[in-house]
């Protein structure tokens, strides 16, 4: 089949769902589809462009390319299941989340004027009728389809997909714990440092780069962290992989994450995940003295948690490859599998 995998960019910007794009064209050109990746550059800001934004993707024609007929369209995240396609297969990572759950909070994108409220509600509507067209669509957590059969009334079967491809291993369990993570407000790494602040004997690993990062050495200096933390800034596979080799634990916490390969990541290189209990999706993955430790999210709590590991080394070890088998249950060649049968008419 000639197959486009459709996904959204900002450009200069590498995360997890550019990850997951290209991973998923190669693993359909591994077996024998032509397929492309189709991007548009996406700025969500301010509120007033959210929608013209979705409606590049609406104008796009790919029932057909130089000619030929496109088979299938996989999209992805918002806005990207906005295009147009009579075989249309959603694999849907995220929704617009300022306009739904992130709504009324300090990530909101959105206003209390009228027309702030009328551009939410027509996301909505652009939502509705956009994965309304889609032949089936899957969501990457248990999270993500609760979200939408919640807010739309639509149904997602739950397709969760590996994490990026590493040298995994497990060297060592060292005296630091380790985020992985693009700094921005909504990963909470703060609640790290200010949990490295309680308590005097923790050390941190800061991994990634973002829009947060000066926030947060701010805040480390100001907790008196030096020593203490490191921010590496952006690494490469084989200095992640080394991190994840070595480390204690790996923390991840965002709000209400959708999906979150971290975990994954951590688990493939038998470490535990701290994580709490407002994480969301990463929920369904770490489980309370099974595969890491759930907390409440505050700094004294991941502190604690953080200290307990410290002290039980072998638990943790434990937990690390309880969390490598589940890791080593979810498949590349399972999930696109089940895509191609939902697009296959």
């Amino acid at each position: 089949m000639r197959i486009a995998v459709c996904a959204p960019q900002v450009p200069f910007t590498r995360g997890g769902a550019e990850i997951f794009a290209d991973k998923l064209v190669a693993e359909l050109r591994a077996r024998g589809h032509e397929t492309d990746l189709v991007t548009v550059p996406f700025k969500w800001y301010p509120a007033s462009r959210v929608l013209t934004q979705a409606f590049l993707w609406r104008l796009l024609d790919l029932d057909e390319s130089d000619g030929r007929r496109v088979d299938l369209v996989i999209a992805t995240k918002f806005p990207s299941y906005v295009v147009r396609h009579p075989n249309k297969v959603v694999w849907l990572l995220h929704q617009f989340r300022q306009a739904y759950d992130l709504d009324g909070t300090e990530l909101a994108q959105f206003g209390e004027s009228a027309e702030d409220r009328a551009r939410r509600r027509a996301v909505h509507r652009l939502d509705r009728v956009a994965l309304g067209e889609a032949r089936k669509i899957f969501a990457t957590s248990r999270n993500v389809s609760e979200r939408l059969r919640d807010a739309l009334g639509l149904d997602a079967e739950v397709l969760p997909h590996p994490p990026q491809e590493l040298a995994y291993r497990c060297e060592s369990y060292d005296d630091f714990i380790l985020s992985v993570n693009r700094l921005d407000r909504a990963k909470r790494i703060d609640l790290l440092l200010d949990a490295v602040a309680e308590q005097p004997g923790l050390t941190c690993v800061i991994a990634g780069d973002g829009p947060d990062r000066e926030r947060l050495e701010q805040l480390a200096g100001r907790h008196g962290l030096d020593g203490r933390v490191r921010f590496t800034g952006r690494v490469g596979d084989d200095d992640l992989a080394a991190l994840y080799a070595r480390c204690l634990a790996v923390f991840y916490a965002p709000v209400d994450e959708d999906f979150g390969m971290v975990p994954y990541e951590a688990f493939l290189s038998e470490k535990p995940v701290i994580t709490t209990t407002d994480a969301g999706g990463p929920l369904e993955v770490v489980s309370d003295r099974k595969t890491g430790v759930v907390c409440e999210p505050e700094p004294r709590a991941v502190a604690e948690a953080c200290e307990w590991l410290r002290a039980h080394r072998d638990e943790a070890a434990a937990w690390g490859r309880a969390g490598k088998a589940l890791a080593q249950r979810v498949s590349w060649e399972q999930a696109v599998d089940r895509l191609l049968a939902a697009g296959t008419p």
